[in-house]
């Protein structure tokens, strides 16, 4: 990975509904190094689906971009990889193997394909053959039970170049606490970089992932909902300043330029489609309820102007 000096790689992970273009760009100017897009059916894109295609969309001033593929066949996963590598603005494209929503699983996709590791091979090896952008993996500690490192040799030999782990298993969800330890024997089993995701919420928490499974990179999704100051804080930290959380003012300063960025890349429809965004960013905001209530019935920035601007007296 080629960094600017003292950056870390600190990478939004791909979440549905969430990493669109305008909130990928805020996560890169506040630190993040590397982001990816929403996941992207395979079998979507190769039917030519508009709605797919968009989801593809770069801004010219975001940095390194990878693109993340789902679906459950080699052949057409490594049609899609070439449309994508095809458009040019891609570093790499990521394969889904982690996901693990029913509607995804239910057809066989995301994590349901750990439940067969040599099919995760083929894949892997469909789409290192088909492009010669490189291939990374993101997937979970196992689907009922672990086998990430069964699979994780599978993929590496089958050309894969990093892997992403969220150390627990379909079955967990997001319950419980995230295996670290999963990472650290990734780590030291694998010749291809590892890097780790899963219950990183604060800047001390890459610390302490760094400290107990000294993984290539870490990973962000959750942590970073409404939080994009986390990767900022999180690079001060590991370079030995420890920057204060956001104020008050600058979440509602956030709040408006998300607004307006995506009301520029999606027209003004665009800010109801951000009301969860609001949501997030305003957790934690004295009488949080209230004002996120107020903004679940914003459709301009400017209603979402006129809730906000009061709160800046609590600050």
């Amino acid at each position: 990975m080629n960094l600017p000096p003292g950056k870390f790689p600190l990478i939004l992970a791909p979440m549905a509904g969430v990493t669109d273009w305008p909130f990928r760009l805020l996560c890169q100017e506040k630190g993040a190094t590397h982001s990816y897009t929403e996941m992207i059916s395979a079998k979507a894109l190769v039917m030519k689906s508009k709605e797919t295609a968009l989801m593809l969309e770069k801004h010219p001033s975001e940095g390194p971009l990878g693109a993340q593929l789902f679906g459950s066949s080699p052949s057409v996963m490594g049609e899609a990889a070439k449309m994508i590598e095809s458009m040019g603005i891609f570093d790499s494209i990521d394969i889904n193997m982690g996901c693990p929503a029913k509607k995804i699983v239910s057809n066989g996709e995301g994590s349901a394909l750990l439940r067969e590791p040599s099919l995760c091979a083929r894949i892997a090896e469909s789409v290192s053959r088909a492009i010669s952008l490189p291939v990374t993996v993101k997937m979970r500690l196992g689907y009922d039970s672990p086998n990430a490192l069964l699979v994780s040799h599978l993929l590496q030999e089958s050309g894969i170049v990093s892997i992403t782990i969220h150390p627990r298993t379909r079955a967990q969800m997001f319950s419980g606490k995230a295996d670290w330890n999963a990472i650290r024997l990734l780590k030291e089993s694998l010749r291809i970089p590892v890097v780790g995701n899963g219950d990183i919420f604060e800047p001390e928490d890459v610390i302490r992932m760094l400290k107990e499974a000294s993984p290539d990179g870490v990973m962000i999704g959750r942590g970073a909902l409404g939080n994009p100051w986390l990767f900022s804080r999180a690079q001060a930290l590991l370079n030995g300043i420890e920057l204060p959380p956001p104020t008050v003012n600058e979440r509602i300063d956030a709040c408006l330029r998300h607004c307006e960025i995506a009301a520029s890349a999606f027209g003004l429809g665009a800010v109801v489609t951000l009301r969860k965004h609001l949501a997030w960013y305003t957790k934690g905001i004295r009488d949080s309820s209230r004002l996120r209530a107020e903004l679940t019935h914003a459709s301009t920035i400017e209603q979402v102007r006129s809730i906000l601007e009061p709160f800046r007296a609590l600050t």
